[in-house]
């Protein structure tokens, strides 16, 4: 059965023009430059490469790269949210969001991944919540429960669910997210960022889909598909 609202709003558009930097990095790496040029200044010049070479990594950190899926996909394929690495696949007996049985797939994000994150499918936004939490390693199984994290219950134009949960690790402790609920969203759009090392975890109604990766499997936001909707 197809989602009757599908077109509640306009298509979503999170940014007005793509930025080879998302503009959640400018401040920080406004602060390295300041830091960087006041430390030359007063001739402390092995500080101030120090802090060219921290700006640096900031830059590459909140770099926004366009992406192209590696492989032909249709109305079935579920992208990749995040960049990084599956940490967990498992089943979930009954999961309040899915209600009901569920499987639960887990991609760490790294310091050197890049941490923009996107839609896996085209649909609707049903549902977007925040919760506050601790800042446990995001690697760790208890960060999934504990963990600050924003949730998005997203609903493909034939109803089937997909949960998606942005997960603050030890170092990230601050989620941007650039949904609201009712807003449609385009497969690999940009729907987030997560500063500093974190996680994404894909909930999914048990026996819904079919996994294309495994464990420890290597992914990236936008163009590895994961799974296909059975």
């Amino acid at each position: 059965m197809r989602v009757k609202n599908m077109n509640k709003v306009d298509a979503f558009k999170p940014k007005p023009k793509h930025t080879i930097i998302t503009r959640e990095g400018y401040p920080f790496i406004a602060i390295g430059l300041v830091l960087t040029i006041l430390a030359y200044a007063f001739g402390l010049i092995l500080l101030a490469i120090v802090f060219a070479v921290l700006t640096i990594f900031v830059c590459a950190f909140f770099r926004n790269p366009k992406r192209e899926p590696n492989e032909k996909f249709d109305e079935n394929s579920i992208f990749s949210p995040a960049d990084g690495k599956v940490i967990a696949i498992e089943k979930i007996k009954n999961d309040l969001l899915i209600k009901g049985p569920a499987l639960k797939v887990s991609i760490f994000m790294s310091v050197f991944n890049c941490h923009v994150n996107r839609s896996p499918i085209k649909g609707l936004v049903e549902n977007v919540f925040y919760n506050k939490g601790r800042f446990f390693v995001a690697s760790l199984d208890k960060a999934s429960v504990h963990n600050e994290r924003n949730t998005v219950i997203l609903l493909d134009e034939k109803g089937r669910k997909l949960v998606l949960v942005q997960i603050a690790g030890f170092i990230a402790r601050r989620i941007v997210s650039y949904l609201r609920e009712g807003f449609k969203i385009e497969r690999g759009a940009r729907l987030g960022v997560i500063r500093f090392g974190s996680r994404v975890d894909l909930y999914f109604p048990d026996n819904s889909v079919q996994l294309n990766v495994g464990l420890n499997a290597q992914v990236r936001a936008g163009k590895t598909i994961v799974g296909r909707w059975q």
